[in-house]
């Protein structure tokens, strides 16, 4: 790669992450508002065009008119009230095509100029892939609310909200890896320890957006709005209600909310411990000051997501607290894999 281009490329990374970040925001307001459903056709290039006139808007609310949700829920909907659904859907899909865009236009610019080696440009392609399973993935999980039941898979919107962390995470690691490449050389003992302790965390928090779609799914959030008990327990009897007992883990609102809460509980616990160890005078000498102020980021990123979280469930996640929920887990992924990226990188 030219060394003239690795922050032009970071840049450009960082840049494509804040889109993701924003299309992640929309995509949470298209589904607290049950907008996820008002468009019934894929098509990627001629869905780039809203209807334009009165005949258009008739034609497309009148293929919304044949799906369960306008049968079983929104008979009463006027054109009107259908065209603000429609619209949070519509910008969520031009988002997600924006994103693509803006990330194979640059792509191809910058393997036009060289600028790319080999490893680099690897990690890019797979990062493209990811973004056209993200989009195929979308899809499907919309289908799934055309069929009989109103709502879409739990399942497939847990998939479709992995997906886009994953994109985010991929393409802030590469830019962060290109501003500041890490070591390649060994790291002394303390050192060691705290990346795994960071790594788990990355993977704690993973366990808590793969969780947190199953609770958006079945609107998990809706029930059990007390805290810090769930309406008196702290393990709500219904956990194992289902059978057979593995059932209660995707589909029990119980549980599923129960497992988001724990998950919670062990965050709130282990960032406050890792950041004071990182402060201790054993590490202080192998630490730099971009992984302190990177902890210190992460600490308050996690204290307003759990005070976010908490407000969200006591008023039964209305829109604006739900969506900045939803942000608010990118703002603490991003501010982690800080972390975990500083603490690889060798101290001057």
């Amino acid at each position: 790669m030219l060394p003239t281009y690795r922050r032009q490329i970071a840049i450009w990374l960082f840049f494509c992450s804040a889109m993701v970040f924003a299309t992640l925001i929309v995509g949470g307001v298209t589904r607290l508002t049950h907008s996820g459903l008002s468009i019934v056709e894929w098509q990627p290039i001629v869905g780039t065009i809203p209807p334009l006139n009165q005949s258009e808007w008739d034609a497309t609310f009148d293929k919304y008119k044949l799906t369960p949700e306008y049968q079983q829920i929104n008979q009463q909907m006027s054109l009107d009230e259908f065209k603000s659904i429609f619209y949070w859907e519509y910008w969520h899909r031009i988002l997600g095509r924006l994103i693509g865009t803006v990330f194979f236009i640059p792509f191809c610019y910058f393997v036009w100029l060289r600028a790319l080696d080999r490893s680099l440009a690897k990690k890019l392609i797979g990062i493209f892939v990811l973004g056209g399973m993200q989009g195929a993935m979308g899809w499907y999980m919309v289908k799934s609310g055309l069929v009989d039941d109103p709502r879409v898979s739990q399942y497939r919107l847990t998939a479709h909200l992995s997906l886009a962390f994953l994109i985010f995470i991929a393409q802030m690691w590469v830019a962060l890896d290109l501003l500041n490449p890490r070591s390649v050389d060994g790291f002394s003992s303390p050192l060691r320890s705290l990346q795994k302790i960071a790594f788990a965390l990355v993977c704690l928090l993973a366990y808590m957006i793969v969780s947190g779609g199953f609770v958006a799914g079945i609107h998990a959030g809706k029930a059990y709005n007390t805290f810090p008990l769930m309406n008196g327990n702290f393990v709500p009897p219904e956990i194992f209600d289902m059978q057979p007992w593995y059932l209660n883990f995707f589909n029990n609102m119980a549980t599923v909310q129960f497992d988001h809460r724990l998950g919670a509980w062990i965050i709130a616990l282990f960032v406050p411990w890792f950041w004071l160890k990182l402060r201790a005078k054993s590490v202080a000498a192998v630490i730099s000051a971009q992984v302190r102020l990177a902890s210190s980021v992460m600490l308050l990123a996690v204290a307003f997501q759990i005070t976010l979280g908490i407000l969200t469930v006591l008023n039964a996640v209305p829109v604006a607290l739900g969506a900045s929920h939803q942000a608010g887990a990118m703002v603490v992924m991003a501010s982690l894999l800080w972390v975990n990226h500083a603490l690889r990188v060798k101290v001057d």
